[in-house]
């Protein structure tokens, strides 16, 4: 009995083992995979016709979280500075309460951004659904994403194994209340997106196609 349980104990470590070394080299990969494609300044960044925003918890007041604040404070920075014409604003509205595209177009709008350089897109329910309907919905093919430095590796990873030209610019503006449990949660984060992409997942929701290099965007449907 007793070498049994010590039969099960060791395939039981080995497998948490190979668990762990697996997940390891994951972020590896994906964190080099982002270096060549991220930016913290303007310094060689090149131009693009879209920025993207990825969504981020808004306050119950509407209110942007300082997370997201600086997330679009970051891309209205690129659009200023005439890096970008187009926004692409991902995130949340699962709800009819809840609502984070329209939190930050409505930033951006308070801001002197003109309402038809915004395009909101309002399943972007997670990372991997922001970056598969850019391309399939928003048929933006290069853009820059913005986000916290934490998130653009896994961002990027998605990005680059859909085929899609995108970079990354840096929204950090500070040191964040669980910036040390947002960095580990993105190993668990990684698993998930490479799961998503290996059984090549279909986002929470498509509908009609949106250009973000066409006509204005009036309407919106979830299908």
């Amino acid at each position: 009995m007793k070498q049994k349980l010590k039969k099960i104990g060791l395939v039981c470590t080995t497998i948490l083992l190979v668990g762990i070394l697996a997940t390891a080299i994951l972020f590896f990969t994906i964190n080099q995979n982002a270096k060549d494609l991220t930016y913290s300044t303007l310094d060689r960044l090149p131009d693009a016709h879209t920025v993207i925003v990825l969504g981020a918890s808004v306050k119950s007041n509407g209110n942007l979280s300082v997370m997201l604040r600086d997330r679009v404070e970051s891309a209205l920075f690129l659009y200023n500075e005439g890096k970008v014409k187009r926004f692409l604003l991902s995130g949340d509205n699962g709800t009819p309460h809840y609502n984070e595209p329209q939190a930050m177009k409505r930033y951006l709008i308070e801001r002197g951004v003109p309402e038809d350089h915004i395009y909101l897109d309002y399943a972007g329910f997670d990372t991997y659904d922001s970056i598969y309907r850019s391309k399939a919905v928003f048929e933006v093919n290069s853009a820059i994403i913005v986000t916290q430095e934490f998130h653009l590796p896994r961002a990027l990873y998605i990005a680059s194994k859909l085929d899609l030209d995108y970079l990354g610019y840096t929204g950090d503006k500070r040191i964040y209340a669980q910036q040390e449990y947002n960095s580990k949660r993105e190993f668990l984060a990684n698993i998930k997106a490479y799961l998503e992409l290996a059984f090549s997942k279909q986002p929470t929701y498509l509908g009609s196609k949106i250009p973000v290099e066409g006509p204005p965007q009036s309407s919106y449907e979830k299908t």
